[in-house]
């Protein structure tokens, strides 16, 4: 455990090295107090102007007069900044290092050779009819062309929206109508963690309800055979043959728009986050350098996804506008090994390393010893995002990967914000496990209370900026109403981050979570509404309120109420069908982790859902329910506490470590081939412990056989830990009743004994006896 007030001081060799030490960093926050004008002017002037800029900011939060403008009468293209202005001295630099899924291919490409694709990607765009401000949606796995597409768009002046490869055709769906996109770039298939991931499949999907886009540009990733519709559907391989490499950069104005990112809102529809073309890139391109204390000629290597704004501003531009070397990895953290990781720091000799705290949570329980068989020499930096990172996990990566001599900057920063807004600066601060320290020169943080009185010293709030900076977002696109209403008008004159955080003594700050109806799964963040919404989409909802509760792999994870209708039966089945249909309505990231069915949920007089209830009893803080006088049936919550998921035989001990059954369950269902699985804890045969058992019934279409069931353990190694990992895999139906549900009882006695017991009330008598020769021959 880390110590109340444990510091790592600023090595000497970073105080007297890096970009920005203590001194700068003090000079820097009383420059921009004193001379804001000058400050910011000479942070816009980093960028390569087709025509100067000569104002500076012009940013009102009165929702009067609302309006936010950097550098507003410059012009400038973002692909030249990124590309363009370092041909002639970094022509032959590698710009982007390529790693692919299971580590048997690499590719390096160059700036120039990089500059030639992005031409290509523009003139094939054009040649298809796309112009300046038309809409490009990209749904692409972490392949080169996934940054060329995204540059090849800002040099014609196009706004791209990069959708996550591992959102559902209805989430793709609803992202392209919302931005009327005209044309989509995908590939025919992609790979994540060995497993093919179907994109072409659900673009064609997707477009079912999108008949505004006419053109589907294909890259070929797996060869894999995929339809191609005549007319709309061609492989950016032919097309290629037929353009130049050379295209001319549109020239944009500053507060031309770059691209859209769709974020999770906390009213159900995803919000069309718009970020523009000068502050934008200033911001990226400067924090870059700053905060990861950027040398000309090192290997950076940030893990995010490009469907994510990490991706877009510490892979993409915030990189290339510094003439930086860039890793893309397309795999995951723990396949082909736990070592995959640190095998690709060495193998690249990669310097500085970002990443998110759920991967390092989940590689932590591994052990040191998929980390200690590698070098990772090369590391002088690491850094963390997407979510707050815990002491230990902190304490684990400096000590462990770090070595004890990297620091560790742990940034905050959202898709609204562009690019970081707070974190230690390796140089300039202490560092505190768990905490992002300090705002970047120019950042004015302010903590309020729920009523919006300012907070001064060392206190909890909820975390507010009082001043605009140039990588901030400018609109929900199509809807600038929802932007102030979201943002600005919870704290009148104050932009409102929707996290909570403390400040201490020293007047660093902690992020102690989201205060709105957002949750934060594995670094991602999601909309408690959307999946309410699709909840409610299935015919057997009634109601459903979402909640996040602290979950040891993801961070958070997802905790449903769900009120049936009259009628319908609460059943295991039912659960298993709810996981899947948000599993298909919005991704397997928002599938599920514990689904409670309830008779009515807690409601003020007025109707409004007391989620503070619903929170505290997921997180099994029972004894802080609070005051549930106001609420219209106070008995609702008394049925909730008794009832609630994931008590009692639900949970095993394994390894010394205290799982749930249901969560594993919910992991297991996100594996390709499972229709529907089920996990009991049986004592191990050694007497100490317990040993899982997965009962397991295969998708049709998969044969079950002893290679899948060690596919499955391997999978529950690969995304929980040693201790998830089945000890026996039996296949076949599930003992159920006639309403739907399985009786774990007579899986659990058939895992202990071979014998299936009582099995009174099953809708198949011969489903136990099944299992007990499956058990036998597993057994044999």
């Amino acid at each position: 455990m880390v110590s109340d007030g444990e510091i790592f001081p600023v090595p000497d060799d970073w105080a007297k090295t890096a970009h920005m030490n203590a001194a700068a960093y003090a000079a820097a926050v009383k420059r921009v107090e004193s001379d804001p004008e000058g400050y910011w002017r000479e942070l816009g002037q980093r960028l390569t102007w087709i025509k100067p800029f000569t104002q500076v900011k012009d940013v009102s939060f009165d929702k009067a007069d609302f309006h936010i403008n950097w550098f507003a009468d410059g012009v400038l293209n973002v692909s030249a900044n990124c590309l363009d202005r370092h041909l002639a001295e970094r022509g032959d630099q590698v710009a982007l290092i390529w790693e692919s899924d299971d580590g048997k291919t690499s590719d390096a490409l160059t700036y120039a050779q990089l500059h030639a694709d992005v031409c290509r990607w523009a003139n094939v765009l054009k040649a298809k009819g796309v112009q300046k401000g038309d809409r490009v949606t990209i749904y692409l796995p972490m392949i080169p062309a996934a940054a060329a597409s995204m540059l090849a768009c800002s040099r014609i002046g196009a706004i791209h929206s990069v959708v996550f490869g591992g959102f559902s055709p209805d989430s793709i769906a609803g992202r392209i109508q919302d931005c009327d996109s005209k044309l989509v770039i995908t590939a025919d298939e992609g790979l994540r963690g060995g497993k093919i991931v179907p994109l072409k499949l659900n673009v064609d999907e997707a477009l079912k309800s999108c008949p505004g886009v006419s053109n589907v540009i294909v890259v070929k990733r797996t060869g894999g055979n995929v339809p191609m519709t005549p007319g709309r559907d061609e492989y950016f391989s032919d097309l290629k043959q037929t353009v130049s490499a050379e295209c001319p950069a549109e020239p944009m104005g500053a507060e031309d728009p770059l691209f859209i990112l769709y974020t999770s809102g906390s009213t159900g529809k995803p919000k069309g986050v718009l970020h523009t073309t000068g502050g934008y890139l200033a911001w990226a391109s400067w924090t870059h350098e700053i905060i990861f204390d950027y040398r000309p000629g090192e290997v950076f290597w940030c893990t995010a996804d490009v469907g994510w704004v990490t991706g877009h501003s510490y892979v993409v531009y915030g990189p290339l506008a510094n003439g930086a070397t860039s890793l893309m990895f397309e795999g995951v953290p723990n396949y082909p090994s736990h070592s995959r990781f640190w095998e690709v720091c060495d193998k690249h000799k990669v310097e500085i390393f970002y990443t998110a705290p759920t991967a390092l949570r989940a590689l932590m329980r591994e052990g040191d010893g998929p980390v200690l068989k590698t070098s990772r020499k090369s590391i002088r930096l690491l850094g963390t995002v997407g979510e707050p990172i815990n002491p230990e996990a902190w304490l684990w990566y400096h000590r462990v990967v770090g070595e004890g001599r990297c620091p560790i900057i742990d940034t905050w920063w959202q898709t609204e914000t562009g690019a970081c807004l707070m974190t230690p600066l390796p140089g300039a601060h202490a560092l505190k496990p768990g905490s992002c320290a300090l705002p970047l020169p120019g950042v004015k943080p302010q903590l309020v209370d729920a009523e919006g009185l300012v907070l001064d010293g060392a206190v909890n709030g909820n975390l507010c900026l009082t001043d605009s900076w140039p990588g901030q977002m400018r609109t929900v696109y199509g809807d600038h109403q929802r932007f102030i209403d979201t943002y600005f008008t919870t704290y009148p004159g104050k932009y409102f981050t929707g996290d909570g955080a403390r400040r201490d003594e020293d007047g660093y700050y902690w992020i102690t979570g989201r205060v709105d109806d957002v949750i934060n799964v594995s670094g991602h963040r999601l909309g408690t509404a959307e999946i309410e919404s699709a909840l409610v989409g299935h015919t057997a909802v009634a109601e459903a309120a979402v909640v996040g509760y602290p979950h040891d792999i993801k961070g958070q994870g997802i905790y449903c109420y769900v009120t049936l209708k009259v009628g319908i039966e609460a059943t295991e089945a039912l659960q298993a069908d709810l996981r899947g249909w948000v599993r298909r309505e919005i991704g397997p990231f928002a599938a599920p982790d514990v689904i409670q069915f309830a008779p009515g949920l807690p409601k003020t007089r007025s109707g409004k859902i007391m989620r503070r209830i619903l929170r505290k009893i997921a997180e099994d803080d029972l004894t802080n329910l609070g005051d549930t006088s106001t609420l219209a049936e106070p008995a609702v919550v008394d049925d909730l506490v008794k009832n609630r998921a994931g008590r009692g035989d639900d949970e095993a001990h394994i390894d010394g470590k205290v799982v749930s059954c249901q969560q594993l369950e919910g992991v297991l269902a996100d594996h390709d081939a499972v229709s529907e699985g089920v996990i009991v804890a049986i004592d191990a045969p050694d007497g100490r412990g317990e040993a899982l058992w997965a009962f397991i019934t295969p998708d049709p279409a998969i044969l079950a056989s002893d290679v899948l069931a060690a596919d499955i353990k391997g999978f529950m190694r690969r995304e929980v830990g040693d201790h998830a990992a089945p000890a026996m895999v039996i296949f076949g139906p599930l003992p159920k009743t006639p309403a739907g549900e399985v009786l774990r009882p007579v899986l659990r006695r058939i895992a202990e004994t071979g014998e299936p017991g009582d099995t009174t009330g099953l809708e198949d008598p011969a489903v136990p006896a099944a299992l007990v020769q499956r058990r036998a021959e597993a057994l044999s």
